[in-house]
């Protein structure tokens, strides 16, 4: 427990004179157009209903989704063909949802990729081709016509007694498989203000961000409303028109501020920290515990022509292992999360203890950061 302890102090004592000697790098600098959203320049989500028809012995059980066969009978019904009280259980044939994303300021006739995904029990849509699918905003009206061949990421194959998949062959894209149709009415001209909403409000950042404008202008144009917003006076820019403003201004480096944060992942043990987590005087002691329990049962029979039964006798081994683990270690106050994580890496910790460790730091209030589990 002792040389455990030297040990972990050491690596720490080490790791804290090399890192503290080491000149700070400055932040990053990163555009204005990496850190805030623009009013009105947005994308818009577009959903439709659609039929993907050539499977090869794929598609959906009519029995188990009727809606296949209504939404098969109204498109046979619009091209002329009429199936009412007819009977007919195909299994080319699939009902999916189509999804898309209609960008900023996208005109008709320019084409966006969208995603097709089975919604009944189709097995899956390799080699389906989309018919003809209109693709609605939230405000039911149509922007967008989808149609092509789906090109799905997986891989089904099955015999008569056994069937194996990989990935999902129930989801595919088009690329470039819907037009744009109606355009959003939005006229970008007639801004006279911008404003500027940050992905991560922060109100270093968002100073940092009006500071930055209203050097590169010459003028106050640019005002922080809060945290997550910057509001910008495109009149006071003298570029001409908001167009040439946001060019002008989207381009402009600042270094952004952010919340200290520890983000673990139980499942795969990933740990990401950022540069300003700080840890204050703790001491840490961590070990583990193994219990094993064997059952190897024993069978009692009685001797050749005598009398009796066999019986079967339990045996069982019971042990609780406790397995080297990490004796009392001080952590110094002011010490780096990095430090610490180097010293708990060098001393062979796993990363599922060494997560059990912050988490316990952190309730302990040492852990000075926002702790973010996954």
């Amino acid at each position: 427990m002792r040389s455990a302890r030297l040990r972990l102090l050491t690596i720490l004592a080490l790791g804290a004179l090399v890192l503290g000697t080491a000149p700070q790098v400055a932040a990053q600098a990163v555009r204005i157009k990496d850190l805030v959203e623009m009013d009105g320049v947005r994308s818009n989500d577009l959903v439709g209903y659609g039929l993907v028809v050539g499977l090869n012995g794929t598609g959906d059980g009519l029995r188990n989704a009727p809606f296949t066969e209504e939404i098969m009978q109204n498109i046979l019904e619009r091209l002329g063909v009429n199936v009412t009280g007819e009977q007919f259980r195909p299994r080319n044939v699939a009902a999916v949802f189509v999804t898309g994303r209609l960008p900023p300021f996208g005109r008709a006739g320019s084409q966006i990729d969208v995603t097709v995904s089975a919604i009944g029990d189709a097995s899956s849509l390799l080699g389906g081709t989309l018919i003809m699918t209109p693709l609605n905003a939230a405000d039911g009206q149509i922007y967008a016509v989808a149609q092509g061949t789906v090109i799905a990421g997986g891989a089904d194959a099955q015999g008569a007694a056994a069937r194996v998949v990989q990935g999902v062959p129930t989801s595919g894209v088009i690329p470039a498989g819907a037009r744009i149709e109606r355009e959003v009415e939005f006229d970008f001209t007639r801004l006279s203000t911008l404003r500027l909403a940050l992905r991560e409000p922060d109100f270093t950042t968002a100073g940092r961000i009006e500071q930055a404008i209203n050097a590169a202008v010459g003028s106050a144009a640019a005002q922080m409303l809060d945290a997550g917003t910057v509001s910008v006076d495109l009149r006071q820019t003298g570029a001409g028109s908001p167009a040439r403003a946001v060019a002008a201004i989207e381009n402009l480096p600042v270094q952004p501020q952010r919340r200290a944060r520890v983000v673990v992942d139980q499942r795969s043990g990933t740990i990401v920290m950022g540069e300003d987590v700080r840890i204050s005087r703790v001491a840490v002691s961590q070990g583990n515990l193994t219990l094993r329990i064997d059952e190897a049962p024993l069978v009692v029979q009685p001797n050749p022509f005598a009398e009796g039964e066999t019986i079967v006798v339990p045996r069982t081994n019971a042990e609780i292992v406790e397995e080297p683990g990490i004796g009392l270690a001080e952590v110094p106050g002011g010490t780096s999360l990095s430090e610490v994580i180097a010293g708990l890496n060098a001393l062979g910790v796993s990363p599922r203890d060494m997560i059990d460790i912050l988490k316990s730091i952190k309730a302990a209030g040492a852990l000075h950061a926002e702790f973010v589990v996954m």
